[in-house]
């Protein structure tokens, strides 16, 4: 597989499998690019609307609680300097991590040194995953999976 030279390593896919239904996806969001941000990764999540990016910036704001999460959305002029950016997947550039929100794969993977999938826990919602599982892997990618039964704190 080829690889970027400013990343030789080919891109970890991680699918987070929510499962339970109070879970939510956007939630959840705000809690991996925290994580991300406390090991100073630079982070772009991905939605597919505009309105979502308004949606998902408000959440940030709230979650996790008592927290602070330094973000800020691509049409920002500080966007650059922000270690998290909410944006459309159209407009992803090269960055550490990306948290995909969209029902799309993440195009160029080798841009990436990891990619988020968070997988709904409604089972209609789960197909959509399901493909973009096969297509990484159709890529050479190993996605891995993880179940999330709860959120602590």
């Amino acid at each position: 597989m080829p690889t970027d030279a400013a990343n030789p390593e080919p891109c970890q896919v991680d699918f987070y499998l929510l499962g339970d239904a109070s879970l939510q996806a956007d939630i959840f969001a705000c809690r991996l690019a925290m994580m991300t941000w406390e090991r100073q990764q630079r982070t772009y999540i991905a939605v597919a609307t505009e309105s979502l990016i308004r949606q998902l910036d408000e959440q940030m704001w709230q979650h996790p609680d008592q927290r602070f999460l330094p973000h800020t959305t691509l049409d920002d002029p500080n966007a650059v300097k922000a270690p998290v950016v909410i944006g459309t997947l159209c407009r992803l550039k090269p960055t550490d991590v990306v948290i995909n929100l969209c029902p799309d794969v993440v195009p160029h993977t080798e841009r990436f040194r990891r990619i988020l999938e968070i997988v709904p826990y409604a089972d209609n919602e789960r197909q959509t995953s399901r493909a973009k599982y096969k297509a990484y892997r159709n890529l050479g990618l190993k996605p891995q999976p993880h179940e999330i039964s709860q959120l602590n704190g």
